[in-house]
């Protein structure tokens, strides 16, 4: 039956399951107490047991799946056999339900290039502020970004910021009558569900940024925006949410650091809603497999307004920060 829905429609409906099962891996690893943090380039620069397991399962299941797909992920793991139990063959039936967008349906398994990001927010996952934690799943076609599904394991998790790691490890619970966890997806010319639409209330300027990655250009670059409100958060995928969710108006990162397995998945939900996702100079980015990994033109988004922003950025920062 599958080989009557469109190769997109497929891979996304598998993304969904495969991001679900990503998403039990990343809680699974905190209710068990060893995170297994290795520090890959600097302090805030972290990899745990989570994002290795995340990533066996995600890419295994994938390339299990769809042999000829190009997938690229964040963390550089060594090549070896995967648990049986770390593959997830399933995929969300009411996906296959929607009409494939016409533009993409003669789209092969070759022609696709998938972003994988096992578990973003991983410094704040290691302090315990794990409703900053997504696990991104973005695919490209023609060096664009076109689907995504965003997983956020710890949606409904009451975390009042303040606890520490150790009172998370035994179980993290939902609020009464909540389920813990959620899935985001979107496909471009179709639309993004899974999350209630809302806008920031007109007028107000409310700007998210980075929590654990912040510098003198970043701080000039908000300081610009004669924003309302700063919101300092970790995840690129936890940021485009609060943009679609009306929590922020926009999000600016005047640095290099985000990569495109970062910005791949929330790039497609956003524009899929009608936002705009660039770097700082107001250029499209580019998800080609050929393409460099690090978005060195930092990143700037908006749900609405963007012009109002990007009008805002200051020339200093755009001459520090080179595509």
């Amino acid at each position: 039956m599958a080989s009557s829905h469109t190769v997109l429609m497929r891979l996304v409906a598998s993304a969904y399951s495969i991001a679900q099962k990503a998403g039990t891996i990343v809680r699974r690893v905190i209710a068990e107490g060893d995170l297994g943090i290795v520090e890959k380039t600097c302090p805030t620069d972290l990899q745990t047991k989570a994002d290795r397991l995340a990533q066996m399962s995600i890419c295994s299941s994938l390339a299990r799946k769809f042999p000829k797909l190009t997938i690229i992920g964040e963390e550089d793991l060594p090549a070896e056999e995967v648990d049986q139990e770390l593959i997830e063959d399933g995929q969300w039936e009411e996906i296959l339900k929607q009409p494939c967008p016409s533009q993409y349906r003669t789209i092969k398994e070759e022609d696709l290039v998938v972003w994988v990001d096992p578990l973003d927010g991983t410094k704040e996952y290691t302090e315990g502020l794990l409703d900053n934690v997504t696990v991104l799943i973005g695919i490209a076609y023609e060096g664009k970004a076109i689907a995504g599904v965003i997983n956020q394991p710890y949606y409904n998790y009451q975390n009042n910021g303040k606890q520490k790691l150790r009172e998370h490890r035994h179980e993290a619970k939902a609020g009464p009558d909540a389920v813990l966890g959620r899935t985001i997806w979107g496909v471009l010319g179709l639309g993004a569900f899974g999350f209630q639409l809302k806008e920031v209330p007109s007028g107000k300027h409310i700007i998210t940024t980075t929590r654990s990655h912040s510098n003198k250009l970043v701080t000039d670059c908000v300081t610009a925006m004669n924003p309302d409100d700063v919101l300092r958060v970790g995840g690129a995928g936890n940021k485009i949410i609060q943009l679609i969710e009306g929590k922020a108006s926009a999000y600016v990162f005047a640095s290099p650091g985000c990569k495109k397995w970062d910005t791949c998945a929330p790039e497609v939900i956003l524009h899929a809603v009608g936002g705009k996702l660039t770097d700082i100079h107001g250029n499209a980015l580019q998800y080609n497999k050929e393409v460099k990994h690090m978005n060195s033109a930092g990143v700037l988004a908006t749900l609405r307004n963007y012009d109002y922003y990007a009008s805002r950025v200051p020339e200093s920062v755009k001459n520090a920060l080179v595509p």
